[in-house]
Order: C-alpha cells, then sequence, then structure tokens
C-alpha cells in the first residue's frame, strides 16, 4: 500500500468566515430532530415514490398541517352547536291546522 503524506500546516484566515448554513433556512420553517416510526416514513416514503417525485416529509408536514385544519373546523362546528342550543328559545309558530272543507285555520 502506498503511504500518502499529510498536507504540510498551513495558516487559514477564518476571521471573515461565515457560521451556520451556507442556505438561509425557508422563513416560516423550523429545523428540528424527531423520533417517527419506521412505518410512518415508510409509508409516506412510498406515497412520494407512487406519485414519482416529491420529498416525503412535505407530504408528512402537508398531513399535519391538515389534521391541525380538520381539527380546527370541528371545534368551530363544536362551539356553533353548543351556543345553538344553549340560546333561549324563541316561540315558533304552529304551522297552520287544517279545518273542514279544507280551509286553514288561524
Amino acid at each position: 500500500m502506498k503511504k500518502i503524506a499529510a498536507e504540510p500546516h498551513r495558516d487559514i484566515d477564518f476571521s471573515t468566515a461565515w457560521r451556520g448554513a451556507v442556505i438561509p433556512a425557508e422563513a416560516g420553517k423550523t429545523k428540528i430532530s424527531i423520533r417517527i416510526d419506521n412505518a410512518v416514513i415508510a409509508h409516506f416514503r412510498t406515497q412520494v415514490e407512487l406519485a414519482g417525485a416529491g420529498n416525503y416529509q412535505t407530504l408528512m408536514n402537508d398531513a399535519l398541517l391538515a389534521f391541525i385544519q380538520q381539527r380546527s373546523v370541528v371545534d368551530a362546528l363544536r362551539l356553533v352547536v353548543r351556543e345553538e342550543l344553549a340560546a333561549p328559545r324563541s316561540k315558533v309558530p304552529s304551522s297552520p291546522r287544517r279545518v273542514r272543507g279544507g280551509a286553514l285555520a288561524a
């Protein structure tokens, strides 16, 4: 085997170097580390493969957003139903009754 000599020490000035990501992060998104079940990741990766393109992480994000929106619609509907049930009922006029001969009674 051929031995490779180490590069000699060079003085490099890092005083003007930038720290952090070279490409700025997308606005409104945060990079996190999270543990997800293998079955969940496999499902979303399969969806991307079936579609022929895309990103499984984007699909997961879209699924979470859809869940949040669905929950907010359900919560809003529950609130409206509760308000309607709690509201005092006004007297609803009864439907007119028919008397002999087909005439409407008051």
